[in-house]
C-alpha cells in the first residue's frame, strides 16, 4: 500500500507511560508488517476496548468472498493490542490461541472489529473479537488469548500482534 495505513488512538494516560519510557507508542503499530499489507486501521485503543477496520477488495479468496484468514488476522491484531495495553510497558503480549467463527460471506466494503477483554490477568489476557459488515451485520466471531511475558528492555521490543 506504502502508505502507513495503522493510526491508532491511544489514551493520553496510556502514551505518558510509554513515553515515560523513551518509546512513542503510535510507532510500535507503524508499516511494514502484515496489517499494513492488508490495509487494517485501528481507531481506538485501550485495554478496555480495542476498534479497527479493514477493506474487503484486497482481502478475498477465490470465490471473492472476504477470507477467513484476513479475519483471523483482523481479529488477532485488534486482542493482541488490547493484551498489549493490559500488559502495560514492562510485559509482551504472545497470542497462544486463536479460534474464529465465521457467519457470513462478504464480498465488499468495510469490516469493522471491535475486542473487548474476556479474562485480563497477571500471565495471560483473553479477548473477544466481533467483526461487523457496514450494516452492523455479524461477520466473525473470534477468541483470542494472549500469554503477557515480562520483558527486560521495557516496551522497546514489544510487538502489537503475535
Amino acid at each position: 500500500m506504502g502508505e502507513q495505513t495503522i493510526t491508532t488512538v491511544f489514551p493520553a494516560e496510556v502514551l505518558q507511560q510509554y513515553a515515560d519510557l523513551g518509546v512513542e507508542l503510535p510507532a510500535l503499530f507503524s508499516g511494514g508488517d502484515l496489517g499494513e499489507r492488508m490495509g487494517i486501521r485501528v481507531l481506538e485503543a485501550s485495554p478496555d476496548k480495542v476498534v479497527g477496520t479493514m477493506p474487503v477488495e484486497g482481502n478475498t479468496q477465490p470465490y471473492g468472498l472476504l477470507h477467513g484468514g484476513a479475519s483471523a488476522v483482523l481479529a488477532e491484531t485488534l486482542g493482541s493490542v488490547g493484551a498489549m495495553l493490559h500488559g502495560g510497558p514492562t510485559k509482551i503480549a504472545v497470542g497462544v490461541d486463536l479460534n474464529a467463527t465465521h457467519h457470513r460471506g462478504l464480498r465488499t466494503g468495510t469490516v469493522t472489529g471491535t475486542a473487548t477483554p474476556v479474562h485480563r490477568g497477571r500471565s495471560s489476557a483473553t479477548y473477544e473479537i466481533v467483526i461487523t459488515d457496514e450494516s452492523d451485520k455479524r461477520i466473525c466471531t473470534a477468541r483470542l488469548t494472549c500469554m503477557l511475558r515480562p520483558t527486560t528492555a521495557g516496551a522497546t521490543t514489544q510487538t502489537p500482534a503475535s
